[in-house]
């Protein structure tokens, strides 16, 4: 297993982490996936077994029974072993039962510690942006669970560019404990994070932890343009990720396709050996129904793609440039810097070679 910094931070991470969205999924997270503790535990065995040091979690999954289970798995284990979860979801009917409030956040910070049988939170995470509290608020409350120890580390979920930077200068003001990750959706079919996300990975220092990086199964190569699979999330409401393209999605798999046929291995590891390429990635959040699926993800560790199917999958998921970002490739693409480069650099090379 590869160990990646989180952002700037001294933290190792494992390059995947288990996503335990599925552990005693109830109602709307059963079309994930509804593991009892029996097989959770096993799931759990298998990750650690190949050297997976972090494990995802949130309030929200099932209104905490994904904690609780995750809880007792990891209980009495190594220290070595690494619990993330996340708060902004509701929990309950009243009106602070959501939002990240300075009221809301230590309180379901409390709870989810009591769920996973833990004196600390590894990494604790935003959910998602609440633009009805101060962001000063919200910062100054995960500061204080630094402080008194019950979090080492915080990072944000599903923000916007401007929410970042705006929660990194508050932080920056108050002398505050920053963002050292970002968890965002972000895959080869998916790429719109590159517009403003990944540039302020590089910019500021946070690592990237990549959810649903296969997207719920979609670039597996079990869904092609003729085929779905019985067992599926999409065939039942599901709408995560949004697909405004059907035909360029079946080209992406289509190419996915024949790169694993020949390493020999699923669309699925050269979807997840791609994104680990990507700059700014720390970590893979990887799901799973079961043991042979789990492994088989674990497996893209290994998978070194060649420069030419690298180009391939550019060349057939490369997003437009919007602006201002096509502005700047034809007037100031000379004066771009690092983070810049992650978005514009294969659109520069792509020209270069007569192809952009």
């Amino acid at each position: 297993m590869e160990y990646r910094n989180l952002g700037r931070s001294g933290l190792k991470v494992s390059l995947h982490t288990l996503g335990t969205m599925n552990f005693a999924g109830e109602g709307f997270f059963n079309s994930v996936g509804s593991l009892d503790l029996k097989a959770a535990t096993r799931l759990v065995d298998v990750a650690v077994d190949h050297g997976v040091n972090l494990f995802d979690t949130s309030n929200a999954y099932t209104r905490g029974k994904s904690e609780d289970v995750l809880g007792q798995i990891l209980k009495g284990r190594s220290r070595e072993l690494l619990v993330q979860t996340k708060v902004r979801y509701g929990m309950g009917e009243g009106p602070n039962e959501q939002g990240l409030s300075r009221h809301h956040i230590i309180r379901e910070c409390e709870a989810s510690l009591k769920r996973l049988q833990r004196d600390c939170i590894d990494v604790y995470l935003l959910h998602q942006w609440d633009g009805l509290t101060p962001i000063e608020e919200s910062m100054e409350a995960l500061n204080t669970l630094v402080q008194s120890g019950k979090v080492r580390y915080v990072g944000c979920s599903n923000f916007s560019g401007w929410h970042i930077m705006k929660a990194m200068m508050a932080a920056d003001r108050g002398g505050l404990a920053k963002f050292v990750a970002q968890q965002i959706h972000y895959t080869i079919e998916a790429r719109e994070s590159e517009y403003e996300l990944v540039p302020i990975t590089l910019d500021q220092g946070l690592g990237i932890q990549v959810w649903s990086p296969i997207a719920g199964g979609l670039l597996s190569g079990k869904f092609r343009r003729d085929k779905t699979p019985e067992q599926s999330r999409h065939i039942s409401g599901w709408t995560e990720p949004p697909i405004r393209d059907q035909e360029r999605l079946w080209r992406i798999v289509d190419a996915l396709v024949a790169v694993g046929e020949a390493h020999g291995v699923s669309a699925a590891q050269v979807a997840l050996a791609w994104l680990a390429g990507k700059p700014g990635v720390a970590t893979l959040v990887i799901g799973a129904r079961n043991e042979a699926q789990l492994k088989d993800n674990l497996a893209s560790g290994q998978l070194k793609l060649t420069p030419e199917q690298l180009q391939k999958l550019e060349e057939v998921s490369r997003i437009p440039l919007l602006y201002p970002y096509w502005h700047q490739y034809n007037s100031v693409s000379e004066r771009l810097g690092p983070a810049d480069m992650s978005l514009h650099g294969p659109h520069i090379a792509a020209r270069a070679a007569g192809k952009g």
